[in-house]
């Protein structure tokens, strides 16, 4: 799996990479695809695919997405990435930066629940504080996203859906925490057990697996 793009010309502070930027971006990534890997030996409900690294918000990313499945049905989806910047960036603590972004179907009546994006956030901050202590300057938004169908797909009900987009910075070198933190917010927003203590789950859609 190809899950980081290789460094841009130069830094934001357009001066050339350090020496030792590529390294300590080998090194991380290696933490972030052993963090996939020890979820992937212990769930057969979250399943990841290859995503493409963005190539315009650092020197240095590294990307990968996931699907959620209960019982044979799609139920959430998202994506997380990596990005090393070796001269820091405005707004981050550090060199390093997470982003993350979760989507889930919902029933109408859970989307206009007034606490959906205060639960929603602290899925995120709970699931962070268990495999990720230490992170800091979190940020982000949760959305209820009302899909209606027209023309030929003018019979199709409505669909109503949760999506948190968040980032942080890491608290250590450890990156398979965050990659950890961003399945258990997955997990909730899908309605999949062994969740963070003290979450609950949405009562979820889904969609058929294809």
């Amino acid at each position: 799996m190809r899950l980081a793009d290789g460094p841009a010309p130069a830094t934001a502070s357009g001066q050339a990479p350090a020496p030792d930027s590529e390294a300590i971006f080998a090194a991380a990534v290696a933490a972030f695809v052993a963090g996939r890997d020890a979820v992937a030996e212990v769930r057969d409900d979250i399943m990841f695919e290859d995503h493409p690294a963005p190539r315009r918000l650092a020197p240095y990313a590294a990307a990968m997405a996931a699907t959620a499945f209960r019982d044979g049905v799609e139920a959430g989806d998202g994506r997380i990435v990596l990005l090393y910047d070796p001269d820091g960036h405005e707004g981050w603590t550090g060199s390093f930066r997470v982003v993350a972004q979760v989507h889930a179907d919902v029933e109408e009546e859970m989307a206009a629940d007034p606490l959906l994006g205060e639960v929603g956030w602290s899925w995120l901050t709970e699931a962070l504080d268990l495999h990720a202590p230490g992170y800091s300057a979190p940020s982000g938004t949760v959305t209820r996203v009302i899909t209606e169908g027209f023309g030929v797909k003018d019979g199709e009900p409505p669909a109503t859906g949760f999506e948190l987009r968040a980032s942080w910075c890491p608290g250590d070198d450890d990156f398979g925490g965050d990659v950890a933190a961003w399945c258990d917010l997955i997990a909730a927003a899908a309605g999949l057990p062994a969740q963070p203590p003290g979450t609950r789950a949405l009562r979820t859609g889904g969609r058929r697996r294809r």
